[in-house]
C-alpha cells in the first residue's frame, strides 16, 4: 500500500489486519518530547466521564469499597482517626499503645475492628470501643462498623509502638 492509499477496510478480503497495539503505545516519543502521560499530567483536569477500570479512568491495585475508595485507602483512614482517640490515663493514642489488634475493611465499607484494652478492669471500657466504632464511621466509604473487643491476647507494653514507648519513657 502507498503512502496516499486510503485506510484499508478490514471487512474487504485480501486487506491486513488492523494493528491490535493501542494508539498510545504505537510509537515512542522523540527525545526530548513530552510522553503522553506527562501531557496529561499538565493539562487542566476534568472530571472523568469514564468508569473506574475502563480506558482513561482510574484503576487501583485493592477494590473499591463504598464510596468508590480503594479499601487500604479506607483502612488507613480510619487508622488515622483511631489515632485521634486516647485513653484518658495514658498521654498516648490507643493505636500506638497497641490495644488495635486488626482494621480489615471489605469491599462493601464493613469495616472490622479488632481491639482490646490494657486490662478487663479498665475504667475506660464503657467509653474507649463506642468511640472507636463512632469515629471509625465517620470517614468516607464506610458503610457499617463491627468491632469486636477481645481479651486474647491479653495487652503487654510489648504491643506499644517504639514512638509511644519513647514517649512513655519504657524501654
Amino acid at each position: 500500500m502507498s503512502a496516499v492509499d486510503p485506510e484499508p477496510n478490514p471487512a474487504a478480503p485480501g486487506t491486513p489486519a488492523p494493528d491490535p497495539e493501542p494508539p498510545h503505545a504505537a510509537a515512542a516519543p522523540a527525545a526530548g518530547s513530552p510522553t503522553p502521560e506527562a501531557a496529561v499530567a499538565a493539562a487542566p483536569s476534568a472530571p472523568a466521564a469514564t468508569a473506574p477500570g475502563s480506558a482513561g479512568g482510574a484503576t487501583s491495585a485493592a477494590p473499591a469499597a463504598a464510596g468508590g475508595q480503594p479499601q487500604d485507602a479506607v483502612r488507613q483512614q480510619v487508622i488515622e482517626v483511631i489515632q485521634t482517640v486516647f485513653d484518658p490515663e495514658i498521654p498516648v493514642n490507643i493505636y500506638d499503645l497497641g490495644l488495635i489488634y486488626s482494621v480489615d475493611v471489605d469491599p462493601a465499607g464493613v469495616v472490622s475492628i479488632r481491639m482490646t484494652l490494657t486490662s478487663p478492669s479498665c475504667p475506660s471500657a464503657e467509653m474507649l470501643p463506642p468511640l472507636v466504632e463512632s469515629r471509625s464511621r465517620t470517614v468516607q466509604g464506610v458503610t457499617d462498623v463491627r468491632l469486636d473487643l477481645v481479651w486474647e491476647p491479653p495487652w503487654t507494653p510489648a504491643m506499644m509502638s517504639e514512638a509511644a514507648k519513647l514517649q512513655l519513657n519504657i524501654y
